[in-house]
């Protein structure tokens, strides 16, 4: 009786360890921006400051569910969207924390405009201007009907 009361607990921890949490875009909302000085551009960025519940989400995994954006397939270059390409944030219609980069395990099989959702490990960028301040590494994802 004790070790399948020890069995099960260890069952618990493992499946709680990797639990993947549904995220939303009002969940990534909570971000605040200011300008920052990145001497390496000599230019001025928007700095994210993440709320402690965006925080709680980094490293973890997550499902989040979107419009993919096929930016530049030949640098591996895709994109997550609130919206779809005519109102994401290159466009003006929003800011930063309405797309998130994906680094895909595999080759994409996705085409702008596709809804999907997407699950992979969260992580937080606040300081490579070179990167989105979101990104889903080890993604993978599912077409949306």
């Amino acid at each position: 009786m004790k070790y399948n009361i020890l069995a099960f607990l260890v069952l618990m921890g493992c499946l709680s360890a990797s639990a993947q949490y549904n995220v939303t875009w009002q969940d990534l909302s909570k971000v605040r921006f200011e300008s920052k000085y990145f001497p390496a551009y000599d230019e001025h960025f928007s700095y994210p400051h993440f709320s402690n519940s965006v925080k709680e989400l980094d490293g973890r995994m997550i499902t989040v569910t979107g419009c993919f954006l096929n930016i530049d397939p030949e640098r591996k270059l895709f994109i997550l969207s609130k919206g779809p390409m005519s109102s994401c944030f290159f466009c003006g219609v929003g800011g930063p924390e309405i797309a998130i980069e994906l680094q895909f395990k595999t080759k994409s099989k996705y085409r702008t405009d596709d809804i999907v959702s997407v699950t992979g490990v969260l992580k937080l960028n606040s300081d490579d201007v070179e990167h989105f301040i979101y990104i889903l590494t080890n993604s993978n994802g599912e077409f949306i009907n």
